[in-house]
C-alpha cells in the first residue's frame, strides 16, 4: 500500500480508534494490499460522539449497548431501566472508549 493511501485512511478515521492502538493500525496498514484497504474503508465504523449522545438520551433503554452489539447488557438495561440508572451513568463515562475499542476490533478482523 502506498504511503498516501495509508495517510488518507488514518486522517479520515483516526478519531474512531483508540490513540494507544494507532501504532498497531499503522503497522497493519503497511502490510495490506489495496483490495483490503477498500474493504477496510467500507466498514461501517461507529462514531463515538454519536454513541455518547445516544447513551445520554436513550441509555436507560440500552440502545447504546445494542448499537455496539452487546445484546446481553442492552437487554439488562432495557428491563431494569439501566439498573436503576447506575449502569446508565457509568456508560456515560465509558461508552466513548468502548466505541473506539469496538471499531478497533472490527478493523483487526479484516486486517
Amino acid at each position: 500500500m502506498t504511503q498516501d493511501k495509508m495517510d488518507m485512511f488514518l486522517i479520515t478515521n483516526s478519531k474512531l480508534f483508540p490513540p494507544a492502538k494507532m501504532a498497531v493500525i499503522k503497522e497493519r496498514l503497511t502490510a495490506l494490499d489495496d483490495s483490503k484497504l477498500t474493504i477496510l474503508s467500507s466498514i461501517d465504523y461507529k462514531d463515538p460522539i454519536t454513541l455518547l449522545l445516544v447513551s445520554l438520551f436513550l441509555g436507560a433503554l440500552g440502545i447504546d449497548r445494542f448499537m455496539l452489539g452487546d445484546t446481553g447488557m442492552g437487554i439488562l438495561k432495557l428491563l431494569t431501566g439501566g439498573v436503576c440508572g447506575i449502569l446508565t451513568i457509568i456508560d456515560w463515562f465509558t461508552i466513548f472508549n468502548k466505541t473506539k475499542e469496538y471499531n478497533f476490533a472490527k478493523f483487526m478482523e479484516i486486517a
